[in-house]
C-alpha cells in the first residue's frame, strides 16, 4: 500500500510539474524561437508543420523535460538510452523545464558533450558506468586509467629524452589518476598531473605543441577536416565525418557549420575514419617539437576528388604514405582487430603502448604448429555477449565457437563453422574468411609476431 501510495504521489507532482512547466513556456512562447525551429524541421521534411510543445516525463527522474520542443528531430542516442527511460536532463544537465534557451542550457554537463572526461563521473558514471561490482561495466574508470586519457606514455618518453626526468618511466599525465589496484606486472599506482609550471624548457614547449590541441581524449581537436571530434567517451563512439557537417533532422544544429556530429548516436560499429580523426594525420617531430601534418590529405595537402571510388579513397586516406600494411590492415576496420581493452583500457594504468596492444597476427591466424586459441561461448561470458548486443551488425549465441585472446578477451565476430574461420565487420556486417597459417606455406617463426615481420612478405601495394 505505501508503494502505492508513493506511485501516486509521484504521478500527482509530476502532472503539476508538467502543467507548470507547460504554463512557463507558454509565457515564454511569445519570445522563444523553439516555433522557428519546428517550421524549419517540417519544412525540411515536407511536411504540413505541427507546432506544438512536446514536454516528456522520462521515467527515471519523473520530471518533466521540454527539450525536444526545440530539439525535434534529433536522434535517440542509442537503443540502450531510450529517450522516454533516460530523457536529456540526465546525462546532460542543465534546465529541461524553460524554452530559454540560455536558462535551459545553463548547467549543461561538459558544454554540448557530457562525457567530456572532466564531466564523465557525473554524467556517463553515477551508477550507469562506474562504481559497479562488475568491473568490466566500469568503463568510465577504465578510461580515465587508459593511455588514450593520460598520455602517460608519450610525456615520459618526451621528458626523458629531453633530460626532464631520470628515465622512461611515467610520472605524470594529462591529469592526474590513481589506482588502488594493480593487476599487470609493470602498472602503476598513480600519475601526477603534467607539471605546467616546470621550469624545464621542454616541458612548456610540449604542453603548448603537443598537449594542447592533441589527440588525446580529453583534447579538443583542430577545427580543421580530417580532424574533427568530440573528447572523452565521444571521441570514439559518436561518428563525425570528415567535413565536421551534421547530418541529422535537429533544426537547431547548422547542416553548413563544420565541428558537429554527423547525427545524435552513440555506436559501437566504429568505422577506421573515426580513428583516424587522431590517427594516421601526421607526425611529431621531437627536433621542432611539434606535429606536422600529412602532406596527401587536407588540411595540409589537396582534397580527394568526389568521383574517386570508394575503395581507393579508403586505400589513401587509411594509412599516411610511409605506412606499410597488409591487405586484412585496409580491408577491415579498426575496431576488428583491436579489443575494447585495448582501446578503452583494462582498468590498470599502463606505462606505454607496448604494455596495451596484444593482439598479433597469430591471434586470428594461429602458428605454424597450431591454430589459433578457440572457445565455446557460455552464460559466463557476458562482457562478449553483451558487446554483440550492442553491435547491429554481428550476432553471438551461446555455444558459438570464437577466438579467445590470451589476455581472455573474446573476439566475437571471429567464428569458427563449418571447419573453417569466418570474421564479420562490425562497422558493415561483411564476412571475411580467415586464413590459418598451419598447413599453409608460411615461413612465420612463432617469436616474430609484430606486424613488420608479416609485412615483410604480405606488404600490400599501393
Amino acid at each position: 500500500m505505501f508503494t502505492t501510495q508513493r506511485q501516486v504521489l509521484g504521478f500527482v507532482f509530476g502532472a503539476i510539474l508538467l502543467a507548470g512547466a507547460v504554463a512557463i513556456a507558454a509565457r515564454q512562447s511569445r519570445r522563444a524561437d523553439w516555433r522557428d525551429y519546428q517550421r524549419t524541421y517540417f519544412a525540411r521534411l515536407g511536411q504540413p508543420a505541427d507546432i506544438r510543445l512536446r514536454p516528456i516525463t522520462p521515467q527515471m527522474s519523473g520530471q518533466p523535460e521540454l527539450c525536444l520542443t526545440c530539439h525535434i528531430g534529433l536522434a535517440e542516442i542509442s537503443p540502450s538510452h531510450p529517450v522516454e527511460v533516460f530523457g536529456c536532463v540526465r546525462c546532460h544537465g542543465g534546465n529541461g523545464l524553460t524554452l530559454n534557451a540560455d536558462q535551459a542550457h545553463a548547467g549543461l554537463r561538459g558544454g554540448k558533450n557530457p562525457s567530456d572526461l572532466s564531466v564523465v563521473q557525473q554524467s556517463c558514471g553515477q551508477g550507469c558506468h562506474s562504481g559497479l561490482s562488475d568491473d568490466d561495466l566500469n568503463h568510465v574508470d577504465r578510461v580515465l586509467r587508459s593511455l588514450q586519457a593520460t598520455y602517460a606514455g608519450g610525456i615520459a618518453a618526451v621528458r626523458f629524452s629531453f633530460g626532464a626526468q631520470p628515465d622512461d618511466t611515467p610520472r605524470y599525465g594529462i591529469y592526474g589518476v590513481t589506482d588502488e589496484t594493480i593487476h599487470s606486472v609493470n602498472g602503476l599506482s598513480a600519475l601526477a598531473p603534467f607539471p605546467r609550471d616546470s621550469t624545464h624548457p621542454v616541458d612548456a614547449r610540449f604542453a603548448a605543441n603537443c598537449l594542447e590541441g592533441g589527440c588525446h581524449l580529453s583534447a579538443e581537436p583542430r577545427a580543421a577536416p580530417y580532424f574533427y571530434r568530440a573528447t572523452g567517451c565521444a571521441a570514439c563512439h559518436i561518428l563525425y565525418e570528415n567535413d565536421g557537417l551534421y547530418r541529422g533532422d535537429d533544426p537547431t544544429i547548422p547542416p553548413d557549420e563544420p565541428g558537429h556530429m554527423r547525427r545524435h548516436r552513440l555506436t559501437t560499429a566504429i568505422p577506421f575514419s573515426q580513428c583516424n580523426h587522431c590517427h594516421n594525420r601526421g607526425n611529431y617531430s621531437l627536433r621542432q617539437m611539434e606535429f606536422l601534418l600529412r602532406e596527401d590529405l587536407p588540411p595540409a595537402g589537396p582534397p580527394i576528388s568526389a568521383h574517386m571510388p570508394a575503395e581507393g579513397r579508403r586505400l589513401r586516406e587509411y594509412y599516411q604514405p610511409i605506412g606499410r600494411f597488409t591487405l586484412c590492415e585496409w580491408e577491415l576496420d579498426c575496431v576488428e582487430c583491436h579489443t575494447a581493452q585495448e582501446a578503452m583500457g583494462d582498468g590498470d594504468i599502463h606505462p606505454n603502448q607496448a604494455e596495451m596492444e596484444y593482439i598479433q597476427c597469430r591471434t586470428c591466424h594461429g602458428t605454424r604448429e597450431a591454430p589459433p586459441d578457440l572457445v565455446t561461448v557460455t552464460a559466463e561470458h557476458r562482457t562478449a555477449l553483451r558487446q554483440a548486443q550492442l553491435n547491429p551488425n554481428y550476432n553471438l549465441q551461446i555455444g558459438d565457437r570464437v577466438i579467445l585472446t590470451e589476455r581472455g578477451e573474446l573476439m566475437g565476430n571471429i567464428k569458427w563453422e563449418g571447419g573453417k574461420l569466418t570474421l564479420t565487420s562490425k562497422v558493415t556486417g561483411k564476412t571475411y574468411p580467415v586464413k590459418l597459417v598451419m598447413g599453409s606455406d608460411c615461413r612465420q617463426r612463432v617469436d616474430q609476431q609484430e606486424s613488420h615481420y608479416c609485412h615483410e612478405c604480405h606488404a600490400y601495394t599501393r
